[in-house]
C-alpha cells in the first residue's frame, strides 16, 4: 500500500508522527511523508529511515499572526497538491490547516481513504471555516482529536476517536524519577515558548521570590527573547536553557519540582499539552490555567492544580500547594489515570496497524 503522511511542521516537532511512523509496516507499504522545514536547518531523520520525503522548505517563525502567513500556507498548499497528484492508497492529514488546505483534493479524491488528525482549534468559530472542518470528518476513514473538549466543534460522528499527544513507548515505559533536591521549589515549562503577555505575568508574580525558580526549555525565537530580556531586567531566579532533543527530558526533569503548564490562548484552553501526559509519566505535579479544560482533567485526576497568574495572591497559592500535596496519593493517581489513557490509545494504534496490514 501506497500511503502519504501530510505533515506541517519539522520532523523534529511532530512528536505525534511516531503513531504511524511506530505503527505502520515500512516493509510492507510504501510510505511517504510531507514535511515542512519551517528554519531552513537541518535534523536527524534516522527514525524516519526507509520513508519517502517530500521536504517543504520555506522560512517560517512561528509565533506570529496566522495572517502574515498566508503566503506561505498558499506555497504549502500547491506544493503538497502537486505530491497528492502521484496517487495514493492512503492519506494521513496531520493538524486541521493542511486539511482545510488540502480540501478539496481529500473529498474529491480520497474520501473515506484519510485519517484527518484533529490537534488544534483556530477559525471554527468562522462560518466557512467550520463547514470546510465538518466535511473533512464526515468524509474521512476515521478523525482523531487530541482532546476531547475539540469534539464541540465537530459533527456528532462515531468516526471520531480521541488520540492522546503520548507517545506509546513513554506509557510503556514510566519513568520512576529521583528527583533531585533543590533548596528551592523549580518549576520547569518545556516546549515551544510562546504567550509573552502570560508569562511575562508569570515571571513577574515569581521574581526575586527566594521561594522559587523558573526554568524555561526551548527553542528561543521572538517571543522568548523578550522573556529573556524581561527577566534579565527584573529577575534573578528566572534561568533559559535552550533547544533540547527530546532525550534530554530525561534529564533535566529531575531537577523540576513543578512543571508550568499554564497557557491563557483560545486553542490551549481547550486543547491537552505534551507535558500534561509528562506530569505523569514523570510524576510531577503540574500547573494548570484556571477554567481550561486541562483544568477539569487535573482537578478530577486530581494531578497538579489549577492557577492565574493574574490572581494576587499566585505565588502564595503554588507555594501552599506544593507544601502540602501527598505524595503517595499523587502517584497513585498518576498511575491510574495512565492505564484509563493506555485503553483508549490502543484503539487509535489498533487503527493505524489495521490500515498498513
Amino acid at each position: 500500500m501506497k500511503i502519504l503522511i501530510v505533515g506541517f511542521a519539522k520532523i523534529k516537532y511532530m512528536p505525534y508522527l511516531d503513531l504511524y511512523l511506530e505503527n505502520m509496516d515500512r516493509d510492507k507499504n510504501d510510505i511517504h511523508l510531507i514535511y515542512w522545514n519551517r528554519d531552513l536547518k537541518e535534523e536527524n531523520l534516522e527514525k524516519i529511515e526507509g520513508i519517502t520525503l517530500h521536504e517543504f522548505s520555506s522560512y517560517q517563525e512561528d509565533d506570529v499572526a496566522k495572517f502574515s502567513k498566508l503566503e506561505k500556507f498558499k506555497k504549502f498548499r500547491d506544493y503538497a497538491t502537486t505530491v497528492l497528484k502521484e496517487g495514493f492508497d492512503f492519506v494521513v492529514i496531520l493538524h486541521s490547516l493542511p486539511g482545510v488546505l488540502l480540501s478539496k483534493e481529500l473529498v474529491s479524491g480520497y474520501k473515506n481513504r484519510y485519517i484527518f488528525d484533529y490537534r488544534d482549534f483556530t477559525y471554527e468559530n468562522f462560518l466557512p471555516y467550520k463547514s470546510i472542518i465538518h466535511t473533512l470528518v464526515n468524509n474521512s476513514y476515521k478523525t482523531f482529536v487530541s482532546s476531547d473538549a475539540f469534539r464541540a466543534f465537530l459533527p456528532n460522528s462515531k468516526k471520531i476517536h480521541t488520540s492522546h499527544n503520548i507517545l506509546w513507548r513513554d506509557i510503556e515505559n514510566e519513568k520512576d524519577t529521583l528527583k533531585t533536591k533543590g533548596e528551592k521549589i523549580r518549576i520547569g515549562f518545556w516546549g515551544f515558548i510562546r504567550e509573552e503577555k502570560i508569562n511575562i505575568k508569570i515571571i513577574e508574580k515569581l521574581a526575586n521570590d527566594e521561594r522559587f525558580e523558573l526554568h524555561y526549555y526551548g527553542r528561543e525565537q521572538g517571543v522568548c527573547e523578550a522573556l529573556k530580556e524581561y527577566a534579565l531586567k527584573n529577575a534573578s531566579n528566572i534561568y533559559f536553557h535552550g533547544e533540547y532533543n527530546p532525550d534530554d527530558r530525561n534529564n533535566f526533569v529531575k531537577n523540576i519540582d513543578l512543571i508550568h503548564n499554564i497557557y491563557g490562548d483560545s486553542n490551549m484552553n481547550l486543547a491537552i499539552s505534551n507535558k500534561y501526559y509528562d506530569g505523569m509519566i514523570y510524576e510531577t505535579p503540574q500547573l494548570v490555567m484556571k477554567n481550561s479544560y486541562m483544568c477539569v482533567l487535573v482537578n478530577n485526576n486530581r494531578i497538579g492544580k489549577a492557577v492565574n497568574p493574574t490572581d494576587e495572591n499566585f505565588a502564595d497559592e503554588i507555594f501552599e500547594y506544593y507544601k502540602s500535596f501527598d505524595k503517595k496519593t499523587f502517584k497513585k493517581n498518576c498511575r491510574e489515570n495512565l492505564t484509563k489513557i493506555k485503553a483508549q490509545q490502543k484503539i487509535v494504534t489498533d487503527i493505524v496497524k489495521n490500515i498498513s496490514e
